[in-house]
């Protein structure tokens, strides 16, 4: 049997070990540079080893490991944790004691892990984007808090509008950001100042101001509002390029979207041809590696949308399953939910859901498990989805649902 390798990861040094039969054939360390990791998958390759165990599913090591042709089963750390006392009496723990544990897990327990096979570069390029947009938007969200409660505290007159971190209202914010500011605005300057900044919404001038007037009014002194305000400014010049970044992101997103050749199958899923996120990301976290996902249950587990079975003597219960891809998850989520309020299977599947005591998360989790049917069979096949064959809607159809 050819030698297995187990590598610890870390950000400046791996701990490698490759072994054969159970004995140890080689233990190393490399550093995380090119020199470093160009000489680790060329020992690899002139060992003979067949596959690569480590702690994480991507990066470049992972990569050139691929690139290499060599099989890298990617291990949770859970996972390692709990096989080392296979191992070893003592609780003790060391990089290089994990590096053995992952090259025994690649050689006896390979059939347990899924290898990892690379995707297309559309795909990548595609998650790359994805996943930069979700980072910055959870950035966005916390600075809109933080604008928001500062705003609240001393100046609620200034949240006019829906959202707190829209273009007009970052604008509002930045030109009248505390009171004083704003004690000559009238009408006419409200009108003035919405024209310039090609306000699209619908509600007059005079009665934004009389909203702003109507908020409650707060009782900080000169010396609290100059603070705050220079907050408040701080806060907008924070928020304002992000806003710009994520805007370009999303025409990103769209363009590569429009070229990717697994866009088709995920497009009549949306009401809206314009939606571009949802399918987006869910091409990016499934990606096109069909071998990935073997059977739809395969999938479902990854998503999130199947429960974790809890069996022992007269206790059988369903729990929350935390382990899996969170961003799939998301996004099998929002389709689930989006789809309830005009695909007609999809609101009886809900309904149903709903009417045996499921509260919304959960129905939506049974809604995104239904789905996941669906979906797995148009990605495995690679042709879209076309209500014509989904034998379930039909059933509903034909009986008048």
């Amino acid at each position: 049997m050819a030698p297995t390798a187990g590598i610890d990861w870390a950000s400046e040094a791996h701990e490698v070990c490759v072994s054969e039969e159970g004995r140890v054939n080689e233990r190393f360390s490399v550093t995380h540079d090119e020199r470093g990791i160009a000489a680790l998958v060329g020992k690899l390759v002139r060992l003979g080893v067949c596959r690569v165990a480590i702690e994480r599913p991507d990066g470049i090591l992972v990569e050139r490991l691929l690139d290499a042709g060599l099989e890298v089963l990617a291990i949770h750390p859970n996972q390692v944790k709990a096989a080392r006392a296979r191992f070893a009496v003592a609780h003790g723990k060391s990089d290089r004691f994990d590096a053995y544990v992952l090259a025994e897990l690649a050689r006896t327990d390979a059939h347990r892990f899924r290898a990892l096979v690379p995707d297309g570069e559309q795909t990548k390029a595609l998650r790359a984007l994805t996943r930069a947009r979700e980072d910055l938007v959870g950035v966005r969200v916390e600075l809109a808090n933080q604008l928001r409660a500062q705003l609240e505290t001393f100046w609620p007159g200034a949240l006019l509008f829906a959202a707190v971190d829209s273009p007009i209202s970052l604008a509002f914010i930045e030109r009248y950001p505390s009171p004083g500011d704003a004690k000559g605005l009238g009408a006419g300057r409200m009108a003035a100042f919405l024209a310039r900044e090609s306000y699209s919404g619908r509600t007059d001038p005079a009665e934004l101001l009389a909203r702003m007037k109507a908020a409650p009014q707060g009782t900080a002194g000169p010396e609290e509002q100059r603070a705050r305000r220079v907050v408040v400014l701080g806060l907008v010049a924070a928020l304002s390029p992000l806003v710009t970044e994520i805007a370009a992101l999303d025409a990103q997103i769209r363009e590569c979207l429009a070229s990717h050749p697994d866009a088709a199958i995920f497009a009549p899923l949306f009401r809206d041809p314009k939606t571009t996120i949802c399918p987006a990301t869910l091409i990016a976290e499934i990606g096109d590696a069909r071998g990935r996902y073997p059977t739809e249950a395969a999938m479902a587990a990854d998503a999130g949308m199947s429960p974790v079975a809890l069996e022992s003597g007269k206790l059988r219960v369903a729990t929350f399953r935390r382990a899996c891809d969170k961003r799939l998850r998301v996004a099998v989520a929002t389709l689930a939910d989006s789809t309830r309020h005009w695909h007609p299977w999809a609101r009886d599947v809900y309904r149903r859901a709903r009417a045996r005591g499921q509260d919304h998360p959960h129905a939506i989790r049974t809604l995104g498990r239904a789905w996941i049917r669906v979906l797995w069979r148009c990605w495995r096949d690679e042709v879209p989805y076309d209500p014509a064959r989904h034998r379930n809607f039909n059933r509903l159809q034909t009986a008048g649902g």
